[in-house]
């Protein structure tokens, strides 16, 4: 992108060379240019650090290209301990459908709908900082994301006062990262949640210094590629305890492990995988996975991704 001085610049000599003021202004002109696209050429945004938006169930250091549409259907099947007679949990499924838009090089918003709690989220995702090299060299990139879910369950108990902000929950998350080689990301998520309400009054106290009704949570994910359209996959998602680890919130829980193999086939890439975690939004997959590997609660899923571009970018 050229700005305003350079412009000036370049007005400036070919005026003068228009004018036949100076000799060497032509020379100063085609100089100046050269400076330009070299100056252009040291400076590089490193992208592709991972094949989707997604890692598995996390958001990754990915964002939709400008007036890229991207529609999602990602499945979980139950778990593997069912055995046989749940055909290993195929018998069973959770589905989730989204979308997501490229609104500029900065921007990511869209939404979705689980059928875990009849679950409908919205979420947007901005970068603070791109990593890049060359005359500017940043090893890592930083991401703000932002998601708001609302429960769609019928009340419990529909005789008492409900209220619409009960459904509520919202997740707040910086998103840390570096692609470190070409075959090689990973990326680190500090994370707080943030539930209107909870089961309890007991849950509902000394749940952290920014207030009460919150969780938090670092996550971690990286990607190893194998060839220009194979990866693989991992994240793993570390819940910060409360002061009361018997809290209903917390106890029953446990922390949410994946791991996958991403596959890209020109417009499409397929995500498969295989995780403890049921839901497929934020607050569930971080605070409410219910099952642990080591008991073979395991759940096998995919995720399908189809682009559509709307608009054309020429960024």
């Amino acid at each position: 992108m050229i700005d305003k001085m350079e412009k000036a610049k370049i007005i400036l000599v070919v005026i003068m060379v228009s004018l036949g003021l100076y000799g060497s202004a032509q020379d100063d002109l085609d100089k100046l240019l050269d400076e330009m696209e070299d100056a252009k050429e040291k400076t590089e945004y490193i992208t592709a650090a991972f094949k989707a938006t997604r890692v598995i169930n996390l958001q990754s250091l990915e964002k939709k290209a400008p007036g890229a549409l991207d529609f999602r259907i990602a499945h979980r099947f139950g778990a593997l301990n069912g055995g046989g007679y749940q055909l290993f949990g195929l018998d069973q499924a959770t589905m989730r459908l989204s979308l997501e838009y490229g609104f500029n090089r900065f921007v990511t918003a869209g939404l979705g709908r689980s059928t875990y709690e009849k679950t409908y989220d919205f979420f947007a995702k901005t970068s603070i900082i791109q990593q890049q090299k060359g005359s500017r060299n940043i090893p890592i990139s930083i991401l703000y994301y932002v998601d708001m879910a609302v429960n769609g369950l019928k009340w419990q108990d529909p005789f008492r006062v409900n209220y619409f902000t009960s459904r509520l929950s919202y997740v707040h998350q910086l998103i840390i990262g570096s692609k470190v080689s070409d075959a090689f990301s990973f990326q680190l998520s500090p994370t707080i949640i943030h539930k209107n309400l909870l089961p309890s009054r007991q849950d509902q106290t000394g749940m952290g210094f920014l207030g009460k009704n919150n969780a938090y949570a670092v996550a971690t994910a990286a990607r190893l590629k194998l060839t220009n359209r194979t990866a693989l996959t991992a994240e793993y998602i570390l819940r910060i305890p409360p002061p009361d680890k018997t809290a209903t919130t917390y106890a029953p829980f446990y922390n949410s492990l994946s791991a996958g193999v991403d596959i890209e086939t020109g417009g499409h890439v397929f995500q498969f995988q295989l995780t403890n975690s049921l839901a497929m939004f934020d607050r569930g997959f971080i605070t409410e996975t219910a099952q642990s590997w080591l008991d073979g609660g395991i759940h096998f899923g995919f995720n399908i991704t189809r682009d559509f571009t709307l608009k054309q970018s020429y960024n």
